[in-house]
């Protein structure tokens, strides 16, 4: 299967990004803090993304996703994720793992800097940066509109093999036509953060109490974080897991937006797995605001049971 090919000219062809009764309403929304012993996680928002059913999820029957998302009281004429982005601040370290979408990716997002400042929390005053991988809407925040870093104080963090596809010369010539913006975006902001971007590898503490786990698939180095320190373990899933009901029920349906699509399945029922065994809470970035909850199985699937 192709993945998915979602660019802001796809997305303006298939008429969704003008699809105003598909976007949801654009205010101030509240941040969710959830304790980790000594540190507390926080959910701020960057908005919410606008897909079509068909870009999502090409060969997945359309009868039998609308009927589950029906099921589940969710519209069927398309997807509409929320962008959830973690904030840890622990110790002397605030720590914000991927940046959002910025001002060009998609007219429903990018609204994570107004959040953050609702919330309490400065671009100045974060130390770390910490990429589950390089797809617009978590990679493009990076720069601002005069092509300056928004976080200027901060480390930045990213998976070895996630750095290396993306700065790869080869990527953009590798990349479907539809999905070229995707490596040539990433390649424009990469550039700023060649001198400073710690590498490291799936395993590798990035930072105290949080362990790099390999969930490639999605991209070929996307990575997720296990926050240790509570009573237990926070997994940040990045885009691992995408979606409340789909990705929980029937975890080995293919998605677009996974780069290799086996792997990406893999991936996804190998974490489900540990996530239901370890007792661990979840938080994903493209789940229902603010993305945080439990994974239990159920049959031979699961479900997500969100916290609170």
């Amino acid at each position: 299967m192709a993945p998915l090919d979602l660019t802001r000219r796809t997305l303006l062809q298939a008429g969704v990004a003008s699809a105003a009764t598909m976007l949801l309403p654009m205010g101030i929304i509240k941040a969710n803090a959830l304790a980790i012993g000594d540190a507390v996680l926080t959910s701020v928002s960057d908005g919410n993304l606008v897909l079509p059913l068909d870009f999502s999820y090409p060969d997945v029957s359309q009868d039998e996703l609308k009927a589950l998302l029906e099921a589940n009281g969710l519209p069927t004429d398309g997807l509409l994720p929320d962008c959830n982005v973690p904030i840890l601040k622990s110790g002397d370290r605030t720590i914000i793992f991927d940046v959002g979408s910025g001002a060009n990716f998609m007219p429903s997002a990018g609204r994570l800097l107004d959040n953050m400042d609702a919330a309490g929390f400065d671009p100045a005053e974060i130390t770390d940066v910490v990429f589950t991988h390089c797809h617009p809407d978590h990679l493009w925040g990076l720069i601002d509109d005069f092509d300056e870093i928004v976080f200027p104080n901060a480390r930045f963090h990213m998976g070895r093999a996630e750095w290396e596809f993306w700065r790869d010369p080869g990527t953009v010539d590798a990349m479907p036509e539809a999905r070229k913006t995707f490596a040539v975006g990433a390649q424009n902001r990469l550039v700023y953060l060649e001198d400073m971007i710690n590498l490291f590898e799936p395993g590798a503490e990035v930072l105290p109490g949080v362990e790099a786990v390999d969930t490639a698939g999605h991209t070929p180095g996307h990575m997720s974080f296990m926050l240790h320190g509570g009573s237990d373990p926070v997994l940040i899933a990045g885009d691992a897991v995408t979606h409340f009901a789909i990705s929980f029920t029937h975890p080995a349906w293919p998605t677009g937006s996974d780069q290799d699509t086996e792997m990406g399945i893999a991936t996804r029922l190998r974490l489900l797995d540990r996530l239901a065994a370890d007792k661990a809470v979840l938080a994903a970035y493209h789940l229902p605001k603010p993305g945080e909850g439990r994974v239990e199985r159920d049959g031979t699937a699961y479900r997500f049971v969100a916290e609170g």
